[in-house]
């Protein structure tokens, strides 16, 4: 068996080229580190440094060695890392869109619950807009949209912007176009009418609700067109581009918003959706 204590001053001493400087690092003596060079070769039946006067340097059984011992120590922090994480306990108020609350932030807390079974989640879904100034008193995290290279926080993933109608229903002819969009304070929604604006395309909002699942099924039975992002296009919609003599939308960016002074059990819950959620921009458009 290998002691990490003598692989760690092994590694601190190959790291430092000096018995000197690799126990300064490990803020020991260097006669202590030069005893535990000599216990681990011993350990292994060989030597693993080299000292000469050209220097210090490593044997061939040393440079086997420390990739071995580089390996060993970063999975014994990995796995200390992982145990004190199980430790962590307390409560996350996460604020999310409804299409990512619903599709994509479910199975991402789903592995997190499985790994940490001590901290509890409560996700509000919406719009982002509202809960932003509230960060810190109503919610610890927020993921939230914002115009591509706007808003703060940490950029996760670029989101396309689409028109969408019902799959079975033809290119929306009627004059105004009936629309069917969030209510006030939804990016989507300001984007849509500033868009028909500037094609001088009349429009009318024909339904208005606070839930996508509304929104969807009115655009689904061709009573209205919709906004959505091309990543998250649902089912029931197809895609309408400019063939079908609509504008095209700008790209949204998607921000992890963190509240001040965030404690540790909201820190590992912001690090599992980046890792979960951060795309290259390209991999996100559609």
């Amino acid at each position: 068996m290998l002691d990490p204590d003598l692989l760690r001053a092994f590694v601190a001493v190959a790291d430092h080229g000096s018995f000197t400087r690799g126990a300064a690092a490990l803020n020991r003596t260097q006669s202590a580190v030069s005893m535990q060079i000599r216990r681990l070769e011993g350990a292994v039946g060989a030597a693993v440094l080299d000292r000469s006067r050209r220097g210090l340097r490593l044997t061939p059984a040393g440079e086997v060695l420390l990739g071995y011992a580089r390996r060993i120590l970063s999975v014994s922090a990995e796995a200390m890392g992982r145990l004190r994480d199980l430790q962590v306990e307390g409560i996350v108020r996460l604020g999310v869109m409804e299409d990512y609350g619903t599709r994509l932030v479910p199975p991402l807390l789903a592995g997190f619950a499985a790994a940490h079974p001590r901290i509890q989640v409560e996700m509000v879904t919406g719009l982002t807009t509202p809960m932003l100034p509230r960060l810190g008193e109503r919610f610890d995290l927020v993921l939230a949209m914002h115009a591509a290279g706007d808003g703060g926080g940490t950029f996760l993933r670029r989101e396309q912007a689409v028109w969408a109608a019902g799959r079975d229903v033809a290119a929306d002819q009627r004059t105004p176009l009936p629309l069917a969009l969030y209510p006030q304070g939804c990016l989507f929604r300001a984007w849509a009418m500033a868009s028909l604006d500037g094609a001088c395309l009349p429009w009318r909002l024909a339904f208005v609700s606070h839930s996508l699942a509304a929104v969807t099924a009115i655009a689904a039975q061709g009573l209205a067109v919709t906004v959505v992002k091309a990543g998250l296009l649902p089912s029931e919609l197809r895609r309408l581009s400019d063939r079908d003599g609509l504008p095209p939308l700008p790209e949204a960016d998607i921000r992890l918003h963190r509240a001040p002074g965030l404690v540790p059990a909201g820190e590992l819950l912001a690090q599992h959706l980046a890792d979960g959620l951060a795309l290259p921009d390209h991999a996100a458009r559609v």
